[in-house]
């Protein structure tokens, strides 16, 4: 399998040798004042079967509960792929049930997750079929919905559902995202997840952004005091941008080079590019202050 072949839409490939990944860099300057939250946020974790990447991933689980997390943000790609057209039953079965021998090592901690490219059986039998697209998904994540909102300590999360024509939230969708932040009192902190970047540098290097970019940066500019900060993962690549005062973090991936040793352009083992495969760490403050620390795990 060619490993590039995974992330879609990447136009730009040659030029992410250009990226230094933000690994342990905050978006604000940080004080020794108590955050409301500390979360993880885990991204494109590709689970599979060879590698060791089970043993790998429950490692880098524990590293994160040492953390101090309050919960975790999970940013989609859990498995290593079921949207291949030469993907089987059994196969599916097998990931999702790795998935959940590792994600049961985190208990009690929430996990709070988006659907990924790859998380969805495009190939089923029919489209009546339990296991196809995305209501198997988020079935097997969890989830309330394929997107969803919940608030806790002040801060507001949504997660969004990306996988769409040309990388974008259905019409539907963004209505919700319309009112829900509406509806928000003036000045609630929120952040937003979705699979793929909205805004930062590596859609511009290797492409697989929102193509409806303009559209979500407008409507998050109109709510300014609320949107705090957007994470993302889909391109395993690390970047920290700011633009309207809002920070737009794509936190690299856990399994990096999808849990290989890397290729000749790999800065390092298990590199993609000059991103090592790592997790997010985020302290989230009352006022809206936000901090995120991109750790590279080494397992």
């Amino acid at each position: 399998m060619n490993r590039r072949d995974i992330i879609k839409g990447s136009g730009l490939l040659a030029a992410a040798s250009l990226l230094s990944p933000a690994i342990k860099a905050a978006t604000t300057s940080g004080s020794k004042r108590k955050p409301a939250l500390t979360i993880a946020h885990i991204t494109d974790v590709h689970i599979a079967a060879g590698d060791n990447a089970p043993e790998r991933f429950i490692q880098c689980l524990a590293a994160v509960k040492k953390q101090g997390v309050d919960f975790i943000l999970n940013g989609g790609d859990s498995i290593m792929d079921a949207s291949y057209d030469n993907v089987k039953r059994e196969q599916v079965t097998e990931l999702w049930s790795i998935w959940d021998r590792c994600i049961e090592t985190v208990k009690p901690y929430a996990v709070y997750s988006c659907l990924g490219n790859h998380d969805m059986w495009w190939k089923a039998p029919s489209e009546q079929d339990e296991m196809y697209g995305k209501p198997y998904v988020v079935k097997r994540l969890k989830i309330p919905a394929r997107y969803y909102s919940f608030t806790k300590k002040g801060w507001h999360f949504v997660i969004l559902d990306g996988n769409n024509d040309k990388i974008s939230l259905d019409e539907e969708q963004f209505k919700w995202l319309e009112n829900d932040l509406q509806q928000l009192a003036p000045g609630t902190p929120t952040l937003v997840m979705s699979h793929y970047p909205i805004l930062g540098v590596t859609p511009t290097l290797v492409g697989g952004g929102h193509s409806d970019h303009v559209k979500l940066k407008n409507l998050f500019y109109k709510h300014k005091d609320k949107v705090k900060i957007c994470l993302s993962g889909h391109n395993h690549l690390a970047d920290n941008a700011l633009y309207n005062g809002i920070h737009y973090c794509c936190n690299g991936s856990m399994s990096g080079f999808w849990w290989g040793a890397g290729d000749k352009d790999s800065a390092g083992k298990g590199y993609y590019f000059e991103t090592p495969p790592g997790y997010a760490i985020l302290r989230l403050y009352e006022d809206g202050q936000v901090e995120n620390e991109y750790i590279a795990h080494g397992y």
